[in-house]
């Protein structure tokens, strides 16, 4: 596949330099930029971040919260989202960011710089999985993650919204990358917040986002991707 990539493009470098010189410019070998993976007959994305991001800015969209903080989710979710929703974007490793409705600061998500019971609309996607296993040069903690979750719990009002998204499927820790959970481990984790949706991003590339999956759907993934969204 890549001697074929090649054969095309050094095909259509000289029929391209040949134009150039036709219009009395010249293409020198020093101004190529190959990219040889680019010729596809589909656009191939990370089904992951293209889903649960787009689940939950749809949320937003449709509960229009006041402001909205986001716990180090996908840099894209927050800026995106920021268009329409003033949003509060924390990280353990802060960006230098600058746009209009957005907030950039630094927080850790086992001390979250949040009072108790104040946050009205949370989010933290794809991120708790990764807490404690040192990925991001935090600090290796086993129960990192229930120690996240409990933070989460912590901030949240009464009545406030909360999206969590986190690998789900056959229980497991792949050190130093991320853990996948089991539905039920989510869910009691949470207990004492309401679940008012569950969706989930399937192994199988023949779905794309399943709305109100099953439990049993999601504990029968490797890597699948869920949805959580959870009220106080």
């Amino acid at each position: 596949m890549m001697r074929f990539a090649l054969v095309c493009f050094l095909r259509d470098f000289f029929r391209f330099k040949r134009y150039a010189k036709q219009n009395g410019d010249t293409l020198r070998l020093r101004d190529i930029y190959p990219c040889l993976s680019d010729r596809t007959e589909t656009t191939s994305f990370d089904r992951h971040y293209v889903y649960h991001t787009s689940w939950a800015a749809r949320i937003l969209a449709d509960t229009s919260p006041e402001h909205h903080i986001d716990i180090s989710s996908d840099l894209r979710f927050a800026t995106i989202v920021s268009a329409f929703v003033p949003v509060r974007y924390y990280d353990y490793r802060p960006v230098r960011l600058t746009l209009s409705n957005l907030f950039s600061g630094h927080a850790d998500i086992l001390d979250l710089p949040f009072e108790t019971g104040s946050v009205d609309s949370l989010s933290c996607m794809h991120v708790v999985e990764h807490i404690g296993l040192g990925r991001y040069g935090e600090p290796l903690d086993y129960d990192g993650d229930l120690k996240a979750i409990a933070e989460l719990k912590r901030v949240l009002r009464k009545g406030g919204t909360l999206l969590f998204v986190v690998p789900v499927g056959r229980r497991k820790i792949r050190f130093n990358a991320h853990r996948v959970y089991s539905y039920d481990q989510i869910v009691s984790g949470f207990s004492g917040l309401t679940l008012k949706e569950f969706s989930l991003i399937p192994d199988s590339h023949s779905y794309g986002l399943i709305n109100n999956a099953s439990p049993k759907e999601a504990d029968s993934q490797e890597y699948g991707c869920g949805c959580f969204w959870f009220t106080g």
